[in-house]
């Protein structure tokens, strides 16, 4: 029989006095799963993050969180999930080992679990050599390993991620995703982010991607990609409208312009590239073509392109 999900949301809704950032959302989280929020500023994460964590009182709609209702047991909840947000929540002026000690007070960790914790994880996120350095001292990456350390003090089953890899070099991000998946397989923890990167929603088990509030994809990244239908082309021209309005005619593809650029999806795209270039010659001044990404997912389903710098969300308490 299979486990009860993790989270369970349905008919959600939140509102910013006439403005609508959670429209309607519908899904489930298994348990020990990877799961990704990604969409650009403003698509709703932030919100939904904040009320998953119990920061903001539901609206709208039932949710369940580890087989508790989101609505009326809070308590319970909070004692099961840790929360690693994306401002940062550690005290400079502190080293690193008194941050957990802290941390592990508010929890009510007894003096002797605290410190069996405190010692475990200060080795699995490799700072047992730095548990005396100023946080101020340490680079972002190492916060941000103090940060997840702080969230898992107090062994949830369920951690949650607002935008995790901000401010982290690559490196720094391969090393975040390594703990992750430990997590994941050595210690059934439901991992649960928010992310506006499209290239670090790709490695988690699922995605759900976010516009404006609604839910406009749910599935695994392999599962989405196929359902864009072919390889992306896209084409720059001076002339775009135009040039769009011909490759209809003369090849009959379904073809749209997007920002000044004409762009499609058909099979084995990399052999019409040189059909189009002879068909309108003149006519174009770049071609590229690639494989479907998540990036094509949602202008599939949104019919504009990907937006990484939108303005944020307004954040209420």
């Amino acid at each position: 029989m299979n486990a009860a999900p993790a989270i369970t949301v349905s008919a959600l809704q939140h509102h910013y006095g006439d403005r609508c950032a959670i429209d309607n959302l519908e899904f489930e989280i298994a348990r020990a799963e990877i799961f990704a929020f990604v969409g650009p500023n403003g698509g709703g994460k932030t919100t939904l993050f904040r009320i998953l964590s119990t920061l903001m009182p539901m609206q709208r709609g039932k949710a369940s969180v580890l087989g508790y209702d989101l609505a009326t047991n809070v308590g319970p909840i909070r004692r099961e999930i840790g929360v690693v947000f994306q401002s940062p929540s550690l005290d400079k002026k502190l080293t690193v080992e008194e941050n957990l000690r802290h941390q592990g007070h508010l929890y009510g960790l007894s003096a002797s679990h605290l410190r069996a914790r405190r010692e475990e994880l200060l080795m699995q996120v490799g700072l047992a050599d730095r548990r005396s350095d100023l946080v101020e001292k340490l680079s972002g990456g190492l916060r941000r390993r103090v940060e997840l350390a702080k969230g898992m003090l107090h062994q949830p089953r369920l951690l949650l991620l607002d935008e995790p890899s901000t401010g982290l070099d690559p490196a720094a991000r391969n090393d975040l995703w390594s703990y992750l998946r430990e997590l994941q397989e050595n210690q059934q923890v439901t991992v649960v982010l928010t992310t506006h990167l499209l290239e670090e929603a790709e490695k988690a088990d699922r995605v759900a991607i976010l516009n404006e509030g609604q839910l406009v994809a749910n599935d695994t990244p392999d599962t989405l990609r196929a359902t864009v239908g072919g390889d992306a082309i896209t084409i720059q021209s001076k002339d775009s409208p135009k040039l769009a309005e011909d490759i209809r005619r003369e090849f009959g593809f379904s073809v749209e312009v997007l920002e000044d650029e004409v762009r499609f999806e058909e099979p084995e795209g990399h052999r019409l590239i040189a059909k189009i270039v002879e068909a309108f010659p003149g006519c174009i001044e770049a071609i590229t073509y690639a494989r479907p990404s998540l990036e094509d997912v949602f202008i599939d389903r949104t019919g504009h392109r990907y937006r990484q710098d939108r303005i944020r969300e307004t954040e209420k308490n």
